[in-house]
């Protein structure tokens, strides 16, 4: 008896996996502005979803900084508890966890978790940042940063006279952004601002008018995404 043997002249069809990227780094190069700023740094996904923090300076993760509120706008000259929602509004809203007096802001008691913070950089550094899990496909990953008192000829300090919250910020926080896609990944991405929070720290919307924004520009010189490991 004779065996029938069929061969398929079809071409075999391979799907291709997702690639996933697992650890990348950010290098921030200090500029000739820089001094101590807070700053976080987090995954969106392309149509603007909050996906996860990767790194969020320790003052504004735990509500704690070195000088505390005495009220009335007025600060001790000893570390404790502040609240100072115009920090990093864009930011804060878009993790959108409320705490016990209606604003975003993280408390001693329920502050952002550690594996997401660290003490602000005195000098140029570079941050290894790992997600949760892996990245696939597109995605953006965003900064915001903001240093205190910082006044200029257009966010003078007397710009909003009865806002305590505008006083402690000057230029409000600076948003920089890079769009990546696992599929077509390149070696590294710079990170460039796309607008500012809000001044008050009233909101979460974006601002996207920067031309008053002078010194807070050159906090970072440049802000770098370096990919570590992907497959």
């Amino acid at each position: 008896m004779k065996t029938l043997i069929l061969v398929s002249l079809l071409p075999m069809i391979v799907l291709a996996q997702p690639k996933n990227l697992r650890q990348f780094s950010l290098t921030l190069e200090q500029g000739k502005y820089y001094n101590h700023p807070t700053f976080a740094v987090w995954l969106e996904t392309v149509d603007g979803q909050f996906i996860q923090p990767l790194f969020v300076t320790k003052s504004l993760a735990t509500g704690t900084y070195r000088n505390a509120d005495a009220g009335n706008g007025r600060w001790k000259r000893e570390g404790g508890e502040a609240r100072r929602p115009a920090t990093l509004p864009y930011f804060l809203h878009k993790r959108g966890v409320k705490a016990f007096d209606g604003t975003y802001l993280p408390t001693p008691t329920d502050p952002i978790p550690d594996a997401y913070t660290g003490a602000t950089p005195t000098q140029s550094t570079t941050l290894l940042l790992i997600p949760d899990k892996p990245i696939s496909g597109k995605v953006k990953i965003l900064m915001e940063v903001n240093q205190p008192w910082d006044y200029n000829a257009v966010w003078y300090n007397h710009r909003f006279p009865d806002n305590i919250d505008f006083l402690t910020s000057g230029q409000p926080s600076l948003v920089y952004m890079v769009e990546i896609d696992t599929e077509n990944l390149e070696q590294e991405y710079y990170l460039n601002p796309i607008g500012h929070g809000d001044p008050i720290g009233a909101s979460g919307k974006i601002f996207t008018d920067i031309s008053g924004h002078t010194t807070a520009r050159d906090i970072f010189k440049t802000i770098k995404i370096n990919i570590l490991n992907s497959d």
